[in-house]
């Protein structure tokens, strides 16, 4: 049995998975809210309580830079090391990787129905292909081809520089620089980077926010409140915050797609972008992701998919466990 971790910010997932004729099979998964804990080792002693299994390997899909087994997480503040995680599953050594790295291998694992096709394109056969997660935070990476395989490869691109595009954006980024030393993509393409452009939006509005949406606001999840207003068409400012979302979305998947080159594709992966799928589908992201001036051209070759299936981080680094086990 494999034991997978996809571990963030919001919550820790974990599963247990038979490889059975090369096809990995998920039979068990838990989810966790992380900051019910002090660590992960405690989740992990925790789901091994609850579903104590014989392991033959074990791979976890970390929010943050890993460094010789060893990662803090961006958003939470656990520190873990691959080694202490080992001595606890009694396994001779584990595998830790950037979640991106891992949802890299996952995207190695789809089927048709896991995504949603935004543009077509044409695939190279062994290009790169590019991954972008909006979810917690922003996680970016990639695959290559090796010459045998596919290797996936981290990044902590989501906390490059934002770059306005336009006056409203160059608006944005003086609103964010009145509490922010360094404004990322991230503090904009995130859960908390929606609310972030809500108030945005709202500061400019003439209109006081409803009394409903106050309400709705404060009883917690204020991005999923600003997400289904905006879809539903229920207030302007909400409407306004998510298309910006949108575009802003696909211009940084066209970043992405320019500087790793991925001739093989750019999957939209992380928690958001299936539960938007319906405004990201109107058009906007991928005029967004095509408007790259002398290389337009060069997106329009590129294949662009949304990840629907929202267990893919999981599933990768359970297959990058079962790689490492294998050597």
């Amino acid at each position: 049995m494999i034991l997978a971790g996809d571990v963030g910010g919001t919550k820790a997932s974990l599963a247990h998975y038979a490889l059975e004729n090369g096809k990995l099979n998920r039979v068990l998964l838990k989810t966790y809210s992380s900051r019910d804990f002090d660590s992960l080792n405690t989740v992990i002693r925790l789901f091994r309580k609850e579903h104590p299994a014989p392991l033959t390997a074990a791979g976890f899909g970390i929010a943050g830079p890993v460094t010789e087994g060893r990662c803090t997480l961006t958003n939470l503040g656990w520190k873990v090391n691959a080694a202490d995680i080992a001595q606890e599953l009694r396994l001779e050594s584990v595998a830790l990787l950037n979640d991106l790295e891992a949802t890299g291998y996952g995207v190695l694992r789809l089927e048709d129905a896991d995504m949603v096709v935004i543009q077509e394109g044409r695939a190279r056969r062994q290009g790169a292909i590019a991954v972008i997660a909006a979810g917690t935070g922003l996680g970016e990476g990639g695959l290559i081809w090796d010459g045998t395989g596919y290797r996936s490869f981290p990044s902590e691109g989501g906390h490059v520089d934002f770059a306005p595009r336009d006056e409203l954006e160059m608006d944005l980024l003086r609103f964010l620089m009145q509490d922010l030393d360094h404004v990322s993509y991230e503090r904009i393409l995130s859960g908390p980077g929606l609310s972030v452009l809500y108030r945005f939006f709202r500061s400019r509005s003439s209109e006081r926010e409803p009394r409903w949406l106050t309400e709705a606001l404060a009883g917690g999840h204020p991005s999923a409140v600003i997400s289904a207003a905006g879809l539903e068409g229920r207030d302007a400012v909400c409407v306004s915050a998510l298309e910006l979302f949108v575009s802003l979305y696909g211009a940084e998947a066209g970043n992405l797609a320019l500087k790793v080159l991925a001739a093989g594709g750019v999957y939209v992966a992380g928690g958001i972008a299936p539960k938007i799928i319906a405004k990201i589908r109107e058009g906007g992201f991928l005029k967004s992701f095509l408007e790259k001036g002398r290389h337009s051209g060069v997106l329009e070759q590129i294949p662009l998919r949304v990840v629907l299936n929202e267990h893919t981080a999981l599933t990768g680094a359970a297959h990058y466990a079962a790689v490492l086990s294998h050597r």
